[in-house]
């Protein structure tokens, strides 16, 4: 585990009747420290147990998940750097379904933000998107906090197996058509000829 989150898990378990809180707050903090959401989950398997620890994940990344759709907006840099990695990762009128969105979260080395941005294309409005956002992220948080002590003791030959199933499964949920307006269709074709 990253020191960070060790250090973390100490002050966590330390704080007593505030440790939910602290666990929640965490969440928040995690990616300004770099660490996997994948291992935050586990380890609040490891402190609060199965049930608490998959409500205490899911309600921090409910709220991180909220703090995204109000800030995304006031940050057209970093807006338009995760919409440049969209379209180079999936494509510029590829919009992933909800059930993509949550096979993609259980790979551990998928950007969290990014993916909060494909569900934000699917359902800009914030009650569509918190109710995309707990149906992604539940499976999420119940996976990695419940078998997150037998992952770990996954064979390397094993973990490649399951996320190769989980790409698999991500295509057969892919959505079939990609609509694209007139004006973005024809601003394409006047863009690749001044180009050329």
């Amino acid at each position: 585990m990253n020191d960070e989150l060790l250090v973390m898990l100490a002050l966590v378990e330390g704080t007593g009747i505030l440790a939910p809180f602290m666990f929640i707050f965490f969440h928040v903090l995690r990616q300004f420290m770099f660490i996997p959401v994948v291992m935050v989950c586990m380890a609040g398997g490891i402190l609060f147990g199965s049930l608490l620890g998959t409500v205490y994940s899911m309600i921090g990344l409910l709220l991180l998940s909220a703090i995204f759709y109000f800030c995304i907006g006031k940050m057209p840099k970093t807006h338009a750097r995760l919409m440049n990695i969209k379209y180079n990762w999936f494509g510029r009128y590829n919009k992933m379904t909800v059930g993509q969105i949550a096979v993609l979260r259980l790979i551990p080395f998928f950007h969290y933000q990014l993916l909060n941005l494909c569900l934000l294309e699917r359902r800009p409005d914030f009650k569509g998107f918190m109710k995309g956002s707990f149906a992604t992220n539940l499976p999420l948080a119940f996976f990695y906090t419940v078998f997150g002590e037998f992952i770990t003791r996954f064979s390397p030959g094993m973990a490649i197996i399951i996320i190769l199933s989980l790409f698999v499964l991500f295509y057969l949920l892919r959505e079939k058509i990609a609509t694209v307006t007139w004006s973005e269709f024809f601003a394409d074709q006047v863009q690749s000829k001044q180009t050329s």
